[in-house]
């Protein structure tokens, strides 16, 4: 069943945290809040959420601190901070501490869902309740980056189920630049080898087919690019 993505926004100042309530809920989120970083960290805690948003300055604990847990907790939480403008440190910190992310305040609203979006997309967030099946044999869990595959229990890497998760969500041939745009988050791929693609392609292949050699699920259409199947 299709849901709609949760965020979870950690944020102590009343008119910013119900303009961005509005703001995700708008762009077809559902959204949770804290206004306290304790209860915000054991929000988060308590469930995965499509993406966390944090604010750095909280009460009773602050951004850098409810990140860190929440990382250490999860690998795989996609974790947004809200860092003070032009605070290089800030930037740092955050991105140390485990923080997929960040945008400086003011920043755009535009940006910042734009943002979102793209983190979203790259978690592996599918639209659905977390599991991908790709067939009676084959199906995966993009929050916790396991699956089993011809009852044997297999791991992925994030980016091998970013790669699934976007090719599954658009049902058609996905050229190597699309993959690097929209997965990888290149703006150009002029300059990119196209073949760290293709490697990602390759192992991700031995973990779902039976066969890679000759692929049922993650086929190559010569001149198109890569289609998932669902069989």
């Amino acid at each position: 069943m299709s849901i709609k993505p949760k965020l979870l926004i950690v944020e102590d100042e009343p008119m910013i945290l119900m303009g961005l309530t509005d703001l995700f809920v708008f762009h077809g989120y559902q959204v949770e809040s804290e206004s306290d970083g304790k209860k915000g960290l054991a929000r988060g805690l308590d469930e995965q959420y499509a993406c966390i948003i944090l604010d750095v300055m909280l009460p009773s604990l602050n951004g850098f601190e409810i990140c860190n847990t929440l990382r250490q907790h999860s690998r795989t939480q996609a974790i947004m901070m809200l860092t003070a403008k032009n605070s290089e440190e800030d930037i740092i910190n955050g991105l140390t501490l485990g923080a997929d992310d960040y945008v400086a305040k003011p920043f755009s609203t535009s940006e910042l869902v734009l943002r979102v979006n793209a983190l979203v997309r790259r978690s592996g967030w599918t639209g659905t309740d977390n599991t991908l099946i790709l067939s009676d044999e084959v199906s995966l869990c993009t929050r916790t980056l396991t699956g089993s595959s011809y009852q044997q229990e297999t791991k992925y890497t994030r980016r091998e189920v970013e790669i699934l998760g976007y090719l599954h969500s658009q049902n058609k041939p996905v050229s190597r630049d699309e993959l690097l745009k929209e997965v990888w988050g290149y703006k150009t791929t002029s300059d990119i080898d196209t073949r760290t693609v293709d490697i990602h392609i390759a192992k991700i292949r031995k973990k779902i087919e039976t066969s890679p050699k000759t692929p049922k699920h993650l086929v190559t259409h010569r001149g198109e690019g890569y289609q998932l199947y669902v069989i």
